[in-house]
């Protein structure tokens, strides 16, 4: 049954871990009533007390000293309350992470020119993946912790508090001792995850560790216990300065650009691809070398465009290797079903950014179901309705006369034409009449074909009727000819004395089509023919499969003809690569004008091709000459004076000889298959993640947050949804009030995210401070101190969904940096942004007063060093899991990943119980 499904790893871990994180609490509170020995008074904390004080929002509940019976029930009600808080705060973080993957998901197009001075337009995006996740992204995973340290301070008169600067670093160590050790054990057996980008990663670790150590020298070096303005706007300045560094190990500038490079083009992409390098006298491009004066003035940002493009035509290729391998899995399968089944793959299995994870981990935590899974899901069924629409033709009134087909042919020697004409649509019980001519052309009326004309007359029910148009014979050589029909004078018997034009009816009951005009072509059979093609190049789609073509015999068609042919290689190569090699003779018989040779093109699903071959006709040879007629007209019999009458002999039979005509030559121009360019390109635009989780409405939101659906993590490449299991419909129905009050929040195609953006930042701040003025009266209800309730259990609330986000990002992604880069960012861009901003407000408030404002080091610079000290010891571990017997920072051989699992959770662990204890007192701090 679904419901009894076993817990997930990462589940079972996060519920060991908040196990762990209680008892530590209850240890610690025990430890409170414990006498200790008295240590150096200089930590002031020490002297604090735990009485409930009234919160921002939240009064103190009354009586301030319950019994013990009392005392029990509260703290009940204060840890499901905080516990429903964290769950609102998770389903409104999701919309606002919802708002920031649509913005940063923004793309614009660009015009490269390529050294062939060939244009191409492709579409980027706006923003740096690298800048997005350390701005936006970081933001909206880190918000509650940045904006409890912020509503802290302002809401208690801009005094400093413990809630907010211990929850920040409590949750920086959640986040690199228990996320990372968690990733590096949920990887699959025998595989391993490596940082991609390793400058960013050893940018913002560097940061996230300097940030901690700022933090302490602030607290107990600069300005022992008080922090001044400068400080607090300088930790501020930090966060624009981590990102502007990340951005430039990015993009490899500043001192990056000190570094030779090589530039080459990749063979099958024609895109640019930049190694470094020793230094080189040129930049290879096609294969050729350029000189270095290649990168001066326009050229440089046109090659830097290029570089850019490398990942959009990476993404095509990726999307064109997933098709291939689709139709070879399921050849029975419709093209729209592969396109389905591709579309999921694609989303499953592409890069993915943080802000997709947090929003997966999510719904799927409460119940909302997999976002990949509904997306194609609901993608199939308007698919399917669309084509379930037909669009009917409407009821033709109106008969229309006209000649079908609209060209005919015949040999000088046929006789007679045989045109049609035909009635299509209106009342078919009608009498209609319509007059006929012929008009010269290059043929002429009395010498070609005999002048004609007359009335056809459609009477009821009939819908085709024939006219013959006499074709004169004669026996001079001459080129093919032609002359027109044309039809007027359209005429309706209304009644059966009354004949009316169509025009002069109230409305016309019949009109003539198209074509009105007829072309007749006459071709000459006293040749025996120039043979060509219809043209000197034709272009053909890789998908076409046998090609068609067509030689043509013309100006004759007398005797029978062997017109031998064959295929040469282009830039397009035979053999099977491109296509069969095709070779042999066509045979025209008498009075035969037209011959077809067939090619197989190969079909290897490029997305952009122009590749050629070419068709050639050799001389064609008559068969059936007479033995005279072939000695005068052979250039390897001995030489013999002719007489008069072999010489006019000759005369004629060199007038009659087959001969190749102007297109002999065709040149076949194998181009990519317009279906498939069309369907990756719609594959491309489809797996835009900002589909997947936007919204378009409010009515797509109400409907999405009373629907449950399944949250099973397991992907597959169908993408078909399952039933809801039991916890799934336990975690909806605990969290549907929040899902449809959120609803209301302005959906993300609003003003391109920014209206969702705003509102959704400004309900987090809300619902932070009910959970700061929870999380206090909790704490100080069962006896902890906010410091020691900051880092153990609104740490450890914040950061659930975090964990969930990476434990996915781990297993999908190819690389760490979702599960491990993103972790050390956010880390420092909470102390820049939460305690640089909540600091500088406080500083500058108490500087109007004339006063300083007063933090005290205590808990918090213990915390920070402990932190510190650990996380070192972290990214070391990281580091030295790089080298070749493990192979990356997460996953490799069981026993490394077993024991640095258990490494980054001892750490977690010794860090919560030496915080705990410095808070009161059992070990000295600072």
């Amino acid at each position: 049954m679904e419901g009894s499904r076993p817990v997930k790893p990462g589940s079972s871990t996060c519920l060991w871990l908040g196990l762990v994180s209680v008892a530590v609490a209850f240890l610690c509170t025990e430890a409170r009533t414990t006498p200790s020995p008295p240590l150096s008074p200089g930590n002031e904390t020490c002297k604090g007390t735990s009485k409930c004080q009234s919160g921002i929002i939240l009064p103190i509940w009354y009586p301030e000293d319950p019994s013990m019976g009392d005392k029990i029930a509260r703290v009940i009600v204060y840890f499901v309350a905080l516990i429903y808080m964290f769950l609102g705060v998770s389903i409104i973080a999701d919309r606002f992470m919802a708002a920031i993957e649509v913005i940063t998901s923004q793309e614009k197009e660009i015009v490269i020119k390529r050294p062939n001075g060939e244009t191409t337009t492709t579409t980027i995006r706006i923003w740096n993946e690298t800048v997005s996740n350390l701005t936006l992204m970081a933001l909206g995973s880190s918000a509650p912790e940045i904006l409890l340290s912020v509503i802290e301070v302002c809401g208690h008169e801009f005094k400093a508090g413990e809630l907010g600067p211990s929850t920040i670093v409590g949750s920086a160590a959640f986040n690199m001792f228990v996320i990372i050790g968690l990733c590096v054990s949920v990887i699959p057996q025998g595989e391993v995850r490596k940082v991609k980008h390793l400058r960013v990663f050893f940018v913002t670790a560097g940061w996230s560790i300097f940030a901690y150590i700022w933090l302490y020298m602030i607290l107990a070096v600069f300005s022992p216990n008080e922090v001044h303005i400068w400080e607090g706007l300088v930790t501020l300045a930090f966060f624009p300065i981590c990102v502007v560094l990340a951005w430039v190990a990015d993009r490899r500038l500043l001192f990056y650009k000190f570094m030779h490079k090589k530039y080459r083009a990749e063979k099958h992409r024609q895109v640019i691809i930049e190694t470094e390098t020793e230094r080189s006298k040129g930049i290879e491009m096609d294969g050729k070398m350029v000189n270095s004066h290649f990168m001066d003035g326009g050229a440089g940002s046109n090659l830097i465009g290029l570089i850019e493009n490398k990942e959009v035509d990476e993404s095509r290729r990726d999307m064109i290797r997933i098709l291939k391998d689709l139709k070879q899995k399921h050849p029975e399968k419709e093209l729209d079903q592969l396109v389905e089944m591709a579309n999921y793959y694609a989303l499953s299995h592409q890069q993915k950014s943080r802000a997709f994870y947090r929003i997966q981990a999510t719904r799927m935590m409460t119940g909302a179901g997999n976002i990949l899974k509904k997306h194609v899901a609901e993608q199939a069924k308007k698919s399917a309705s669309v084509q379930e629409v037909h669009v009917e033709e409407p009821e033709e009134y109106v008969s229309r006369i006209a000649f079908e087909p609209a060209a005919y042919q015949c040999l000088e020697n046929c006789g007679a034409a045989i045109l049609t004409i035909t009635r299509k649509g209106g009342d078919i019980n009608k009498t209609i009449y319509v007059d006929y001519k012929t008009e010269d052309g290059s043929a002429n009326a009395g010498a070609d074909y005999e002048f004609t004309e007359g009335t056809v007359v459609f009477k009821p029910g009939e819908m085709i009727k024939e006219i013959n148009i006499g074709i004169i014979d004669d026996d001079i050589f001459e080129e093919d000819e032609h002359f027109f029909v044309r039809l007027g004078n359209l005429r309706v018997l209304e009644t059966e004395d009354e004949v009316l034009s169509a025009n002069s009816l109230p409305y016309p009951k019949a009109m003539l089509g198209f074509p009105a005009v007829a072309t007749v072509t006459i071709l000459d059979d006293d040749h025996s023919g120039i043979f060509t093609f219809e043209s000197n190049s034709v272009h053909v789609s890789e998908s076409i499969g046998i090609m068609e073509v067509k030689v043509l015999r013309t100006s004759g068609a007398r005797g029978t003809v062997i017109v031998p042919y064959r295929t040469v290689e282009g830039l397009a190569k035979g053999g099977g690569e491109d296509f069969e090699d095709t070779y042999g003779e066509l045979e025209f018989k008498n009075d035969e004008t037209c011959k077809y040779i067939h090619v197989k093109v190969i079909d290897d699903e490029e997305y952009e091709k122009n590749k050629n071959f070419f068709l050639e006709l050799a001389e064609p040879r008559m068969v059936d000459m007479s033995l005279q007629k072939a000695l005068l007209l052979a250039d390897d019999v001995p030489e013999r004076k002719l007489t008069s009458d072999e010489e006019e002999a000759k005369r004629i039979a060199e007038m009659g000889k087959p001969v190749l005509g102007e297109h002999s030559k065709l040149e076949v121009i194998i181009e990519e298959s317009y279906e498939f360019k069309s369907t990756v390109d719609k594959l491309i635009k489809k797996t835009n993640l900002a589909l997947v989780v936007g919204t378009n409405s409010w009515r797509d939101q109400f409907m999405e947050a009373i629907t449950v659906s399944a949250g099973d993590e397991d992907e597959d490449d169908t993408g078909e949804e399952r039933l809801p299991s039991c916890f799934d419909y336990v975690m909806h129905f605990l969290t549907v009030f929040w899902k449809v009050l959120f609803a209301c929040v302005p959906p993300t195609d609003y003003m391109n995210g920014w209206a969702c953006f705003i509102i959704s930042i400004i309900i987090i701040g809300l619902l932070t401070a009910v959970i700061g003025d929870l999380a206090s009266h909790f704490g100080c209800t069962i006896g902890l101190k906010d410091s020691v309730t900051a880092v153990v259990f609104v740490a450890l609330g914040t950061s659930v969904p975090d964990t969930f986000a990476s434990k996915v990002a781990a297993v999908q992604d190819t690389y760490a940096d979702a599960s491990i880069g993103n972790v050390t960012g956010s880390n420092a861009v909470n102390v820049f942004l939460g305690i640089g901003m909540a600091w500088s407000v406080a500083a500058i408030y108490w500087q109007m007063k004339g006063k300083t404002f007063v933090v005290e080091a205590g808990s918090l610079a213990f915390s920070v060093t402990l932190f510190t000290i650990f996380a070192f010891l972290a990214i070391s571990v990281l580091l030295y899991r790089r080298r070749a017997h493990i192979g990356g920072e997460l996953g490799g051989p069981r026993g490394h990943r077993l024991a640095t699992s258990g490494f980054f959770f001892s750490l977690w662990f010794l860090y919560i119980l030496f915080s705990s204890l410095e808070a009161y007192c059992h070990i000295e701090g600072f």
